[in-house]
C-alpha cells in the first residue's frame, strides 16, 4: 500500500491511499512534475502507473510472464515513456497514457502520431481470455547484461543511460515511433 501525502496546501492534509499490488512493493518512481506514480511488486510481472492527484489506477503494463527481480523505474522528462530494469537483462520501455491531445489517450511522438504499446495477438477474445492477454507488453526494448542496472531518460526522450554493477555504463537509444529493439551506442567500463 502506498500513501500519497499533498503538500500543496500546508492547512489541509491530503492524502491518497493505494493498494498497488497484491505482493510486497519493490519498486516506486514519479515523474518530475510528480503527477504519475509507477510501482512495480516482488512478483516482477506487472508495472503500474498511477494518478497521484486521484489514486486511480491509469494503466497496468507486463514485464514477462515468469517472475523477475525489478531494479529501476524510470520516466522520460515528458512523461511519454517509463522503463524498467531486472534480472532478465532486458531493458523495457513502455508508451504511458498521458494527456497530451487527449484525456486517457496513448503518448504521442515528436511527429504528432500516437505511440502504443504491444498487445497479444489473441486479445479479440480478451473476454474470455484470462486477464495475461489483455497485457500491455513493452513498445521498445533493449537486451543488457543479467546484473543489476539502473536508469534514466536523457533529455530528448529516445535515449537512455544505463548504469550497471559491473561499473559500465551504456547509452542506448530507441525509435520513438516505431519502438522496437534499442541500440548500444556508447559504452565504456569504469571499473
Amino acid at each position: 500500500r502506498v500513501e500519497i501525502f499533498s503538500a500543496e496546501d500546508s492547512g489541509k492534509k491530503k492524502s491518497n491511499f493505494i493498494d498497488a499490488h497484491e505482493s510486497q512493493l519493490s519498486q516506486l518512481a514519479l515523474t518530475n512534475d510528480g503527477t504519475l506514480l509507477a510501482t512495480s511488486s516482488s512478483k516482477g510481472t506487472l508495472i503500474r502507473l498511477w494518478d497521484t492527484a486521484t489514486g486511480d489506477r491509469l494503466q497496468e503494463v507486463r514485464r514477462g510472464a515468469d517472475k523477475a527481480i525489478i531494479y529501476s523505474l524510470f520516466f522520460s522528462p515528458n512523461n511519454q515513456f517509463m522503463a524498467c530494469t531486472s534480472d532478465k537483462g532486458t531493458v523495457h520501455i513502455f508508451a504511458t497514457k498521458v494527456a497530451s491531445e487527449g484525456e486517457g489517450s496513448e503518448g504521442s511522438s515528436s511527429s504528432g502520431r500516437s505511440v502504443e504499446n504491444r498487445k497479444s495477438k489473441v486479445s479479440l477474445f480478451s473476454s474470455v481470455l484470462p486477464s495475461y492477454f489483455k497485457s500491455e507488453w513493452s513498445f521498445a526494448k533493449f537486451h543488457g547484461p543479467e546484473i543489476p542496472t539502473v536508469g534514466a531518460f536523457g533529455k530528448d526522450n529516445r535515449t537512455l543511460f544505463l548504469l550497471s554493477a559491473d561499473g559500465t555504463y551504456r547509452k542506448v537509444e530507441f525509435d520513438p515511433e516505431a519502438g522496437g529493439d534499442g541500440e548500444e551506442v556508447e559504452s565504456v567500463r569504469f571499473l
